[in-house]
């Protein structure tokens, strides 16, 4: 049985601290409205999104629509390119943020209002991004992302803020980055080789963007493009604790290119090595390691369809 002309809202009903589970009936009835023919499935437990995702595209949904945050919208990109790498790619995904960063949507260009993006999926304009995968740590297998990739202080105040619960948006991730710079964080040696050419530093944090910004706020990227078929790396050298909590405003306004402690460019593949310490990684929100030892990073680009604005 196809469903070409039905969406698959998923819904993850813990993201945003509940607010994608109270969002269901607005959702609900703006597709309703809009006379968008749905079907509604409910997450259960991890990577539950991606096997109802790649489900969907199996049975050739029109779209995926994933109501959530970073990591469940992580899920359900996983899926569809598991499908499309099985030949099912008939199947667009869209996303409603409510979670608690929605840095992957608004890399989208999805605004953040949930009528705003039932009209942009009604219009279903359809564009295809690019796609970035990594391989390391606890995924010797790979994983797809959407976002970016945060190795070192990003990644370790992304763990802790995963344990701040009285709190949503950015707040969350500055909280976790004060905590961060004085209690749990020390920098790894780590050898970059990417276009032909090799750097090796202290990094306090290595960010690879497929789109704009990562913790709700800090726009690693401020010129990365999920459209541009390249991902856009931010590299930043070791240094004390005063100078990083310093430099937490340059990232918040994406004005880190001025400070000489800060190396960017842009590649379509990467491999990052810790030549001492280790490496804690984050995927879009989602752990990939705390300790890894090596990282291979590459893009495929346009290589799945997007909801977004006309």
């Amino acid at each position: 049985m196809t469903k070409k002309d039905t969406i698959l809202l998923i819904v993850n009903p813990i993201a945003g601290r509940g607010k994608a589970l109270r969002s269901v009936e607005r959702i609900e009835n703006d597709f309703n409205t809009l006379n968008i023919k749905y079907d509604i499935a409910l997450t259960e437990r991890v990577w539950h999104a991606a096997e109802l995702a790649e489900d969907a595209a199996k049975k050739s949904y029109r779209a995926v629509v994933v109501a959530s945050g970073d990591g469940t919208a992580n899920e359900v990109l996983n899926g569809l390119m598991k499908a499309r790498n099985k030949g099912y790619n008939k199947t667009a995904m869209g996303q409603v943020p409510v979670g608690t960063g929605n840095d992957f949507a608004y890399g989208m260009g999805l605004p953040n209002d949930i009528d705003e993006c039932i009209k942009i999926i009604a219009d279903f304009n359809v564009q295809k991004i690019d796609v970035g995968f990594i391989k390391g740590g606890d995924y010797p297998e790979g994983r797809y992302f959407g976002n970016g990739i945060g190795i070192g202080f990003d990644a370790t105040t992304g763990f802790v803020a995963s344990r701040i619960r009285f709190l949503r948006g950015m707040m969350v991730y500055l909280i976790a980055a004060v905590q961060t710079i004085f209690i749990y964080y020390k920098a790894p040696r780590v050898r970059m080789t990417y276009n032909s050419k090799e750097t090796i530093m202290d990094a306090l944090q290595v960010s690879i963007m497929n789109g704009k910004r990562m913790g709700g706020g800090f726009h690693f990227a401020p010129d990365g493009s999920p459209f541009d078929g390249l991902l856009d790396l931010c590299m930043v050298r070791s240094m004390n604790q005063f100078k990083i909590f310093g430099m937490i405003p340059y990232f918040i306004r994406g004005t880190q290119a001025k400070r000489k402690e800060v190396m960017q460019d842009r590649t379509t593949k990467i491999e990052v090595v810790a030549e001492k310490g280790s490496l804690p990684v984050h995927c879009d929100g989602e752990t990939i390691c705390y300790s890894g030892k090596e990282l291979f990073i590459q893009l495929f680009p346009a290589a799945l369809d997007f909801l977004t604005k006309a």
